[in-house]
């Protein structure tokens, strides 16, 4: 197995943990989910584009829960 494929094997199985997690509010649930999703996203993505693995996952875990707690935001509106 290559370096890169292990990477993305490691950042897939920590986002499937995280997102394991209960007891949590919804807030907590989305930003937490966003972020699992946007890390597996980044980490994959440059993987595919030949960039620093760690720091794609760290700029897209960051995305991703920003954009999981701003979709948290506007569905507490909705209500």
């Amino acid at each position: 197995m290559s370096i890169k494929m292990r990477n993305v094997t490691i950042a897939g199985a920590l986002a499937l943990s995280l997102g394991a997690c209960s007891g949590m509010n919804d807030t907590q649930q989305r930003t937490l989910s966003g972020g699992a999703i946007g890390a597996g996203v980044g980490a994959v993505g440059t993987v595919v584009t030949g960039g620093c693995v760690a720091c794609g996952a760290a700029v897209g875990g960051a995305v991703g829960a920003a954009g999981g707690y701003i979709y948290d935001q506007v569905e507490k509106g909705k209500k």
